[in-house]
Order: structure tokens, then C-alpha cells, then sequence
């Protein structure tokens, strides 16, 4: 049994909406801390053998200037990587998949010998968000997909009880524990859509069809 409440509770959820590098974009942030030192968190979130145990099976060349690829999933080239030094740790890569080239931001910083917080910030120029998908889905269409990749983590690494291998999580998403899951998780991101300015009714309309997309459910059930 996964404790679905508590996983939700602990990841804070904000979406912006701003120019970077002079283009419209959309970032989406979502953040939690997690019961383990930042060398440990660190070798969890850049080792192959461990994203294997929490995320996706991952290739490639995980150094600075390499480039990787995520098992069905997206690739793209590690831009930036400062292993843990003075209690702070960061990475920047590209998110690349479909033809669309997005960017992924993670920080960590230490907030006890045995206390990590992880943030992880994805960037999209809205120019390049695929014509009706934010309409139809908002910042739920990315933001669920972190969501699991955080609960994961968060297994990973003890902040719950219970195992969900990245085999698994597929049939898992249908069980009722991950439909509770995430449905949270959806209504999360539409809270947050809703706290960026969206109209309440569009962004309840989307995170119901976020729901839909990730557990093949019908809005409303």
C-alpha cells in the first residue's frame, strides 16, 4: 500500500508563466524533500543503475556534455552537472521527445545532515506546446508524469512504504491506489493552473482530462 495523501501533501506545485531567453514559456516547478543526505539523493538522480530502480532504464553518456536516452521515453544532452558541493547540487538537461526540445532543471540543496530537498523545474516555450494539448490538458500533461516520477523517488528512498518498479507502474496506474493517486495529482496541477490565472472551470475541465489521459478513465469517474 502506498500512503497516496501523504505523497501529494509533500510536493509543493507552481506554474509560471514568462519570457526566457526572450520567448513565452511555460515552467512548471514541483518540489519535496526527502529523508536522506544529499550525496545519497544526488547518486539516485544521476547513477544509471539507480534511475533504473525509481524511473526509467537510461543510456548514454551521463557526464557533462554527454547525451542519454530514457528507455521509451525522452533523450537529450546533460547541459549543465555541479555535484553536491556546500550543501547544493544541480543539473540542466534538455528534454527531448516527439520532435520537441523542452528543458529539465534539478536542484538539491541540503537541509540536514540526513535531509534533501529536490526541485525540479521544466521549461517549455509556448510556442512549442503541440496545437490544443494545453488547452485540453493545462500543466497536468507534464506535471502528472513528474508527479509519478517524484513518488518513485520518494519510494526509492524511504520517504514511503510500499514498491512500485518502473515495470510496474503502468498496470498500477489503473488499480484504485493509482487512480486515487493520480486523480490527487491532477487536481494538484489544476490548483496550482487555476493559482496561475486560469479560469477555475478550464482548469478543473483539464485536470479532469489529465486524469483520463494517464489511467484511461472517463472525466468525472
Amino acid at each position: 500500500m502506498v500512503d497516496v495523501p501523504k505523497q501529494i501533501a509533500a510536493v509543493t506545485r507552481v506554474l509560471r508563466t514568462e519570457e526566457v531567453d526572450g520567448e513565452p514559456s511555460h515552467i512548471q516547478t514541483l518540489a519535496q524533500e526527502y529523508p536522506a543526505g544529499i550525496d545519497d539523493v544526488w547518486d539516485a538522480a544521476t547513477r544509471a543503475e539507480r534511475i533504473a530502480r525509481w524511473f526509467l532504464p537510461v543510456t548514454g553518456d551521463l557526464s557533462l556534455g554527454g547525451r542519454y536516452q530514457l528507455e521509451g521515453n525522452a533523450g537529450g544532452e546533460i547541459l549543465e552537472c555541479a555535484p553536491p558541493s556546500d550543501g547544493a547540487a544541480r543539473y540542466r538537461v534538455t528534454w527531448e521527445m516527439g520532435g520537441g526540445v523542452t528543458w529539465l532543471t534539478v536542484r538539491l540543496t541540503a537541509e540536514g545532515p540526513e535531509r534533501t530537498r529536490l526541485e525540479l523545474e521544466h521549461t517549455a516555450r509556448t510556442a512549442d506546446v503541440p496545437p490544443g494539448m494545453w488547452e485540453t490538458f493545462g500543466p497536468g500533461a507534464t506535471g502528472v508524469g513528474w508527479d509519478g516520477g517524484l513518488l518513485g523517488l520518494a519510494l526509492h528512498l524511504g520517504s514511503l512504504e510500499g514498491a512500485i518498479s518502473p515495470a510496474e507502474a503502468a498496470a498500477w496506474a489503473v488499480t484504485d491506489e493509482g487512480r486515487a493517486f493520480y486523480r490527487a495529482a491532477a487536481d494538484a496541477w489544476g490548483e496550482a493552473h487555476a493559482a496561475a490565472g486560469a479560469e477555475p472551470e478550464a482548469a478543473a475541465a483539464a485536470a479532469d482530462a489529465t486524469f483520463g489521459f494517464y489511467t484511461g478513465q472517463m472525466p468525472g469517474a
